[in-house]
């Protein structure tokens, strides 16, 4: 259950100053909700089905804007209760997560895909145009929210009433204030035990159709002009094998439709409009799309590389002002990724470029290795970001990859004497690690994380940080039950596992985000993982010094789990140079009947398995192990 905070820009600076602890003490009250409210009825978008005019919809009455808020606060629910509120849907007991329409999203439960919606409803006699874009909650894919905010002038920011303030609750509305959009703070889950909504002092009944009205009450329509040249922003595409690429457009100038040709502004290339649609949420064609419109357009891009997300786009001969765009999303996690065939290169060479297409903050690079082939290194915003586009590859493409240890982007300043300037290299490959007989000094990149955790926690997340060589920078009250922590921590130390044991040692409460804070010196190791003497390639990481034993240890000892007993025994070790410094045995079978049964199930699941020196290993065995336990 939802209920509406408050109306905008004044709610939203109190809430900044509360959630950074600007001002200590309690909660914030927001005041009551007005006695008069306009009155809304239905407007069932069923009747703009068989024919769509967009011109009925004059930019006084479109809203775009987005929901947002920290990871599994209902960011996906709300937006399904306003589907079924503008009669976009009907109402059922089947309707979850409507707009998450990947699988891997279904799967996981989460949203990693902003996904548009536009809404008819009618409020006080007016048609009004609703361009709704639910975004990801987790950290990972803060890009996503990003790009989508490009596209509004507002937004619905989800607050957790159980939970509260969280982290990537602060980070996503200092997005959208840096982004000069209006805020609505929306309190949910005030029917849970442990909510807390009196403290905003609204009543919940109709909370939906208030949240409806006063969003249109609001002047927060685009500000743009149609009599102008076109001039639309790419703010996300996906690409279909049959009608090539869909391009997710935002008209901030002028009107498009079918038979226009149009130019991208990156390219310079000219094409035909093929069709222009909105999303209701399904593709729905219109005849035109006009500025302040949100909707998609098709125009004959069969390459992937033709669509750029924030490229402008144009109508030929009549050239603008290009849309500033975005800015480079920056890797935080690399990986190798290898087919396990090298006959497949081409296949998922093409898997690849289609999926960056539809996420385009995975940076891709080109790579090759002696024992696993050609493949490509490649660069994602966190680790989720990086299980997420694997899977998505196995669903969506059903491409099979070995995909190895992840690492960040280590630095290293070069000695020599030929070298009269300080020569600083970036190495995304651990393999690529230089020696230190070669190196001055070695640099690690560093985070500033934010911990926002209900106190009875904050001794055990102390605990938690120290161990991950983080350094406390501050620590504030934010009320008398939580606290916001912040650390400087080495990005190495939290790509991994961090979140998830902070969430396991908080009971799900604590809420973690970071931002970018340089390098920093570090003493670093290039670590190995052998199996009986050969080299892991997939598993070669770069390890802080004080911890290299623990972490091959943790290795050692997922790897053992994860491999099946074969016919002979397994050493494994890891090593450091020539010395070993932890070790593991995976016992042989005896040659009896289930040694047959062993043989027949390998030779039926041959294609999942990466052979290394004399030993079988399944392809699942290497995900298994990229997470070291919790206590390190």
């Amino acid at each position: 259950m939802w209920t509406l905070v408050s109306r905008g820009w004044g709610c939203a600076r109190t809430l900044a100053r509360w959630a950074t602890g600007a001002a200590l003490g309690p909660a914030p009250s927001f005041g009551a909700a007005p006695e008069s409210w306009p009155t809304c009825r239905l407007y069932s978008s069923a009747e703009f089905k068989e024919k769509l005019d967009m011109s009925r919809f004059p930019v006084e009455n479109i809203r775009n804007f987005s929901i947002v808020a920290h990871v599994d606060h209902g960011k996906s629910t709300l937006a399904d209760r306003l589907l079924e509120l503008t009669g976009t849907i009907d109402k059922t007991k089947n309707n979850k997560q409507v707009l998450d329409k990947l699988q891997v999203e279904r799967e996981r439960g989460i949203t990693v895909k902003a996904q548009t919606a536009s809404l008819f409803h009618n409020c006080e006699g007016k048609q009004y145009l609703l361009n709704l874009i639910d975004t990801p909650g987790h950290v990972d894919f803060s890009y996503e929210v990003s790009r989508s905010l490009s596209a509004c002038q507002g937004v619905l920011l989800v607050v957790d009433a159980n939970e509260g303030i969280q982290a990537q609750t602060v980070a996503n509305f200092f997005l959208a204030f840096e982004a000069q959009l209006s805020v609505i703070p929306v309190i949910n889950k005030i029917d849970l035990k442990n909510a807390d909504p009196e403290m905003f002092d609204i009543p919940s009944d109709e909370c939906l159709f208030r949240l409806l009205c006063i969003r249109l009450s609001q002047e927060l329509n685009p500000k743009v002009h149609r009599k102008n040249p076109l001039r639309a922003l790419v703010f996300d595409s996906t690409f279909d094998q049959y009608r090539g690429v869909i391009a997710n457009v935002a008209l901030f100038d002028g009107v498009v439709s079918k038979g226009d040709k149009i130019v991208s502004a990156h390219t310079q290339k000219t094409y035909e409009v093929n069709e222009v649609g909105v999303l209701n949420p399904n593709e729905q064609p219109t005849h035109k799309l006009y500025a302040g419109q949100v909707g998609y357009l098709i125009a004959g891009m069969k390459n992937v590389t033709e669509a750029q997300i924030g490229d402008t786009l144009y109508l030929h001969k009549q050239p603008v002002e290009p849309l500033p765009g975005f800015k480079s999303a920056k890797p935080m996690v690399f990986a190798g990724m290898y087919p396990v065939d090298q006959s497949e290169y081409n296949n998922l060479k093409s898997a690849i470029e289609k999926l960056t297409l539809n996420d385009s903050s995975v940076t891709v690079h080109r790579d090759s290795s002696l024992a696993l082939g050609a493949g490509w290194r490649l660069g994602f915003l966190g680790l989720l970001h990086m299980e997420v586009f694997n899977q998505r590859l196995e669903l969506e493409y059903n491409a099979s990859v070995i995909l190895t240890t992840p690492t960040v982007p280590y630095k290293a300043v070069l000695s020599s004497s030929k070298l009269i300037k300080r020569k600083e290299i970036t190495i995304i490959n651990p393999a690529q690690f230089p020696d230190k007989s070669k190196v001055t000094e070695y640099l690690e990149p560093v985070v500033l994380g934010t911990i926002i955790t209900p106190d009875e926690y904050t001794g055990k997340i102390m605990m938690l940080c120290e161990a991950r060589r983080a350094v406390q920078k501050n620590m504030i009250f934010i009320d008398q039950n939580r606290v916001m922590l912040k650390y400087l921590f080495p990005l190495n130390e939290i790509v991994v596992d961090f979140y998830d044991s902070l969430k396991s040692l908080s009971s799900g409460y604590a809420s973690f985000d970071y931002e970018d804070a340089g390098y920093q010196t570090a003493e670093l190791v290039k670590m190995d993982i052998l199996l009986n003497g050969n080299n892991v390639e997939e598993l070669v990481t770069v390890v802080h010094k004080d911890k290299a034993h623990s972490i091959g240890k943790a290795i050692c000892e997922r790897l053992k789990d994860s491999l099946p007993r074969q016919l002979f025994e397994i050493a494994i070790q890891a090593a450091i140079g020539s010395k070993i410094i932890a070790r593991e045995t995976v016992k042989a079978y005896r040659k009896n009947v289930l040694a047959k049964c062993l043989l027949k199930r390998q030779a039926e699941g041959k294609k999942k398995l990466r052979k290394i020196g004399n030993v079988e290993v399944p392809k699942d065995a290497f995900i298994k192990v990229l997470k070291t336990q919790s206590s390190k």
